[in-house]
């Protein structure tokens, strides 16, 4: 992206989301949060970035939940109030962060899975070195949590505020956003409840033979 696209892409950012964004249907709010922006601040400066792809995880009863193996320590952020950070590791080596939608009490989410860099391009270059291109530096869930430097440390946290905000964007139309099932999951893998811009270079990568299907407004 040149200097230009970013000052402009920056501009184009709005206030924080309130609470009540999120207290809907979670395939709403996965669909709604396509285009606007995710940022966090640190010692090192601000990062953020446009969310160009999300999946929904829609409570106790998708298998590909966490809220499906119940109430625990770990999962207590999915069933607390809708607009606050749930963050998790996995794999022993990544962070991915979500965003808590629905009542209080009704476990779903939705998680960030990737970003186009808009401000901290060089922060995020450094923190994930082994980039070799910018389009490969926030193109999966824990890769931007590593360059925008979000740890469990922003987990249960309010994303209304600092360290860790969602902003408003600019709306992405119907027609360049598509539909697939989600990726990287074996339970409930059929479900349609992953959001992608579809023309964006700097999504994770849509397995071969996926169906697709156009999104709407």
């Amino acid at each position: 992206m040149s200097a230009t696209a970013a000052r402009s892409a920056r501009r184009s950012v709005g206030a924080a989301l309130s609470a009540g964004f999120y207290a809907r249907p979670t395939e709403d709010v996965a669909r709604d949060l396509i285009g606007c922006v995710l940022e966090c601040h640190s010692d090192a400066g601000l990062a953020s970035g446009r969310i160009v792809e999300t999946e929904a995880y829609v409570g106790e009863h998708d298998l590909a939940c966490h809220a499906a193996r119940g109430h625990s320590e770990r999962t207590a952020p999915l069933y607390g109030p809708p607009g606050i950070a749930y963050v998790y590791f996995i794999y022993g080596m990544h962070w991915c962060v979500n965003a808590v939608t629905r009542e209080r009490g009704q476990p779903s989410a939705v998680l960030i899975r990737a970003i186009e860099p808009l401000a901290g391009i060089d922060l995020m270059r450094s923190r994930r070195p082994a980039a070799r291109r910018d389009q490969d530096l926030t193109n999966g869930p824990g890769k931007l949590c590593a360059a925008l430097a979000i740890t469990g440390a922003h987990n249960a946290r309010s994303l209304q505020r600092r360290p860790l905000v969602i902003r408003e964007g600019k709306r992405v139309h119907g027609h360049r956003v598509i539909i697939t099932p989600r990726i990287g999951i074996s339970e409930c893998a059929d479900w349609p409840l992953r959001w992608v811009v579809a023309d964006s270079p700097f999504v994770s990568r849509t397995p071969p033979g996926f169906p697709r299907h156009p999104g709407s407004d």
